[in-house]
């Protein structure tokens, strides 16, 4: 992985592992700090740089593959693809989504934090997405 990448993955939280994986590659893909032909760390290296097992990130990547981000290869490793547009939803993996997203969401009350900061700060998201699209 270039330099400037970096994952963070917290062990005492209720997200599992490879989904802070995930979660960490895909915002520097959607941010564009990985361009499309990058090659991401060899899975066994990434797990001893993280700490985790070799089958965490091979979970994860798997997954960045199904959502198109990536082309996984023997003796390759994992490429970076274009997805300058992204395919038509899928509705299944768009419930999905939009289920993780309410789990996240009442984890964040569960927290403590009030309703009405988190939809305000999801306002302020969604308003940056639109404003980023046009």
């Amino acid at each position: 992985m270039p330099n400037d990448l970096t994952i963070a993955i917290d062990l005492n939280s209720p997200v599992p592992v490879y989904r802070q994986i995930v979660d960490a590659i895909r915002h520097h893909l959607v941010e564009g700090s990985l361009k499309p032909g990058s090659l991401l760390p060899p899975v066994r290296q990434l797990a001893i740089d993280l700490g985790v097992h070799f089958n965490t990130v091979a979970q994860a990547y798997r997954l960045l593959s199904e959502e198109g981000w990536l082309d996984l290869r023997r003796r390759r490793g994992a490429m970076v693809l274009d997805r300058s547009r992204p395919a038509p939803p899928n509705k299944t993996n768009q419930e999905r989504s939009l289920h993780r997203l309410r789990e996240m969401i009442a984890q964040l009350q569960a927290e403590g934090i009030p309703a009405r900061s988190i939809a305000g700060r999801l306002r302020r998201l969604a308003d940056s997405i639109e404003g980023s699209r046009s």
